[in-house]
């Protein structure tokens, strides 16, 4: 036994140290792996003391049962959003819960070998980052709170409830934020489930607190005042209800006192416009709120069609790059996407073994993702933030205010000198594309977190940013291209906002597209994308081409538009 704990604490040894686990499910899965670890050091301690520590017996039980569920598929089933967040809320909160239950007997090898892995267990913030992930995912695709609740989301495979206590974090990690909107939501979704008979160590009184001050500072005040009322039903004694059954009922005769003064109608209050709570919060946070529906619309893939014109227009074809004589014999299937800007999908372009090659090769350098700061021009790491309450930055277009980029994922750069895969993809774009490879960056990998998004940008340094790229030496970015690396079971699509175009992860094919025009120009119908993924685990690569060497690949243009 004491081998055993000695070989587990040395597998915990050479996790990576705390690097945002819920940014990468990537990285995740050797969480499930280290859970299930725990349960079977759990269950031999279990043994030695099965009469003292039967609560804890039940713990490992249930436990046992999830995890060695998700171990037969760690990746779908941390691609479940519901799955991840309870993830990170057992490792960082409940089984230090359990530490504390038997922590009287230190010398035991099991609280010995829980108390040295817990330094690798997630933290306070990738609970939190998951948990905003879902509130972020119920957003874009218009997901009911029930529906998150009991799983059902579409392309799940591992279903799993969410309890009483889940709904309530959820609804005080929004509540932290002064977010009501959400707040309101979830605790709402705690109390049903309450009032349905679960089970729960969270009483009905608490959620009623956080929900009727939610309700309160979305002016609500009549809701907030029969919530209160409610409340003291159940505890006549609570101290802040009673104060503020007085505050609710001053505030409400006022309004009311307020409404008569401005000559309003009788009975009118109950005529008033429904207002959408969730566009008032936005507003409040100084959301760009256009393109925000318009980038949740098309990841929902509604939104913005193209026309039977235009569809006419779009072809399929064989494409060998004018006779290039690697494509000669096995050309590349080609497929139109869109017209204006154009972007083409490139089908069965990278293999399977090529993929777990560069998944191989790029998940042990996984880092948080950089994105370029659009005032310097320098890239910078991402900053997570809650979805009603963004950062506001000036859009170095506009001058206004505007909400700063923030992607959510993890990125590794592989080299074409590390391993003949890596060559043998870039040898491949530069025969499809003919464009020069020297002058790119390396191939990028990123695997997208809970949630994981990249919000609306552009890949190429605009006329504001004078030093965008300028370390780099090679000009702007002139194209992308990408490979997608897995299938996802929902959401995932790469969009362009300003155009309407959604392209949809199909594992095995890329998609590339001109982010410049011949002239040099930027095409700012290029802005784009990475929808949240609902459900999955969403792997691409990109490589981005840079202007220099390129000047007899792609001659500049005689028009500004050409």
């Amino acid at each position: 036994m004491a081998l055993g704990w000695l070989v587990l604490s040395l597998f915990v040894q050479t996790l990576y140290a705390h690097v945002d686990f819920f940014t990468s499910i990537g990285q995740m899965t050797d969480l499930l792996y280290t859970e299930k670890d725990l349960v079977t050091s759990l269950k031999d301690y279990i043994r030695a003391e099965e009469n003292k520590l039967q609560q804890v017996k039940q713990w490992a039980e249930k436990l046992d049962s999830l995890t060695s569920t998700a171990v037969q598929d760690p990746e779908g089933f941390l691609g479940h959003p519901v799955n991840a967040f309870k993830l990170m809320k057992r490792l960082n909160t409940e089984w230090a819960d359990l530490e504390n239950l038997v922590l009287k007997d230190t010398t035991d090898g099991f609280i010995s070998n829980l108390t040295v892995q817990r330094q690798f267990f997630p933290t306070e913030e990738d609970q939190t980052g998951a948990a905003k992930a879902l509130l972020r995912l119920q957003d874009t695709y218009n997901l009911a709170t029930n529906t998150i609740s009991v799983g059902d989301l579409p392309g799940v495979v591992h279903k799993s409830p969410m309890t009483v206590e889940d709904c309530f974090e959820l609804g005080k990690i929004a509540y932290s934020e002064a977010d009501y909107y959400h707040t309101e939501l979830w605790m709402t979704q705690a109390l049903k489930q309450l009032d349905d008979g679960e089970e729960s160590s969270t009483d009905k009184v608490t959620v009623m607190d956080y929900l009727s001050y939610a309700i309160y500072q979305q002016g609500e005040i009549d809701r907030a005042l029969e919530l209160t009322k409610r409340m003291l039903k159940l505890d006549p004694t609570h101290q802040r209800a009673n104060s503020n059954l007085k505050y609710f009922e001053f505030q409400l005769e006022k309004q009311r006192k307020a409404e008569e003064e401005a000559g309003k109608e009788e009975g009118k209050e109950g005529e008033k416009k429904k207002v959408d709570k969730r566009d008032v919060q936005m507003k409040r946070s100084k959301d760009p709120l256009p393109e925000r529906k318009r980038y949740e619309q098309l990841c929902r893939g509604e939104g913005i069609k193209m026309t039977r014109r235009r569809q006419s227009r779009l072809f399929c074809r064989y494409h060998n790059n004018r006779s290039n004589p690697r494509l000669l014999l096995a050309p590349i299937k080609e497929e139109d996407e869109w017209d204006r800007p154009r972007i083409v999908r490139y089908h069965d372009i990278i293999s399977d073994l090529e993929i777990s090659k560069v998944k191989e090769l790029a998940k042990p350098r996984l880092r948080r993702a950089t994105i370029s700061n659009p005032i310097t021009g320098v890239l910078e790491t991402a900053s997570y933030r809650i979805s009603k309450r963004r950062a506001t930055v000036h859009d170095p277009i506009t001058g206004k205010l505007t909400t700063a980029q923030y992607r959510v994922s993890k990125s590794a750069w592989l080299t074409a000198y590390e391993d003949p895969v890596v060559a043998r993809i870039n040898q491949r774009i530069e025969d499809v594309t003919g464009l020069e490879m020297d002058t790119a960056e390396e191939l990028q990998v990123a695997n997208y977190g809970v949630g994981g998004q990249y919000e609306p940008h552009f890949d190429f340094g605009r006329k504001d940013e004078p030093d965008a790229f300028k370390e780099l030496g090679t000009g702007n970015r002139i194209a992308t291209w990408l490979f997608y690396m897995s299938d996802v079971a929902a959401g995932g699509a790469t969009v362009f906002t300003d155009v309407g175009a959604a392209v949809w992860p199909k594992k095995g094919t890329a998609v590339f597209w001109y982010n410049m025009f011949a002239s040099g120009e930027g095409d700012y119908s290029t802005r784009h994308a990475a929808c949240p993924v609902l459900v999955g685990n969403k792997w691409v690569s990109n490589k981005w081409v840079h202007e220099r060497g390129q000047e007899f690949r792609r001659p500049c243009g005689l028009s500004e538009k050409e």
